[in-house]
């Protein structure tokens, strides 16, 4: 079932105090919110994050973990480390994770199984560069990613995958997708996802959008008919503007 998510990746920003002050000060803010909110936060901030956001609407989500249960893999969070926390989210395959720590869709495939397996819903990240827009092959790169991505997991696995659509070109640079560009994409993920499964599985998975979404631009943005929500960078940050992006998606 599709479903009405806004999450926010702080990426490596806030401290534990910080994040607990800003949880207190969103949940103020957000009382008559009409979608799931979720927060993926830096490990040192999960514990803290979580016992802030008990009793709340705020959930809390991680920002990567290995595929691996445990072993020598030196700085690596395991999901089974995730779940002891009662962490419920985590975002898989960000274009900071490919670019940086050199991902590639069969690695972000084993950490889609493994988080599947352990009952965390994962954030897949998908996106073309904006060479690869330029040449006009972003479609076909984006759907080789979920090809691959997604390989390996059964109907009833995908439908708690969350797929979010980020063209790499418009993460943090203020440039934002046109409608018409994005409500393509995202029924390019939909066919392709009912070529992979069937219709009803494509028709009921949640599918976000993030590149430079804020509180002057989510409204537009989040009445796209094929779009269920937003996966959100730098307005996230901030309490008070997150909170007005969050009320945006109410009324929109």
């Amino acid at each position: 079932m599709r479903r009405k998510i806004i999450a926010g990746n702080w990426k490596m920003n806030k401290l534990p105090n910080e994040a607990m002050e800003f949880i207190n000060s969103l949940q103020e803010r957000i009382k008559d919110i009409q979608c799931e909110v979720v927060l993926c936060v830096p490990y040192t901030d999960l514990f803290y994050s979580l016992l802030t956001a008990q009793g709340t609407s705020i959930n809390i989500g991680a920002q990567n973990m290995h595929w691996e249960e445990s072993g020598s893999y030196t700085g690596e969070i395991s999901a089974n480390m995730l779940k002891c926390i009662n962490v419920n989210y985590v975002i898989i395959g960000h274009s900071e994770r490919r670019k940086y720590f050199a991902e590639t869709d069969e690695l972000i495939n084993k950490k889609l199984i493994t988080a599947i397996s352990h009952e965390i819903t994962p954030i897949l990240c998908i996106g073309e560069n904006l060479k690869e827009r330029a040449l006009g092959i972003q479609e076909e790169i984006v759907l080789k990613q979920i090809t691959i991505a997604l390989q390996g997991l059964s109907k009833e696995q995908v439908k708690n995958v969350i797929i979010a659509y980020e063209p790499i070109w418009a993460i943090g640079t203020g440039k934002v997708a046109t409608k018409e560009d994005v409500n393509n994409m995202l029924k390019g993920i939909r066919k392709q996802i009912s070529i992979m499964y069937d219709e009803n599985v494509a028709q009921n998975i949640t599918l976000l959008y993030g590149g430079s979404v804020n509180k002057d631009n989510a409204k537009e943005l989040l009445n796209i008919p094929d779009m269920d929500g937003a996966l959100v960078g730098g307005a996230s940050l901030d309490a008070s503007e997150f909170g007005k992006l969050l009320n945006q998606y109410s009324i929109s």
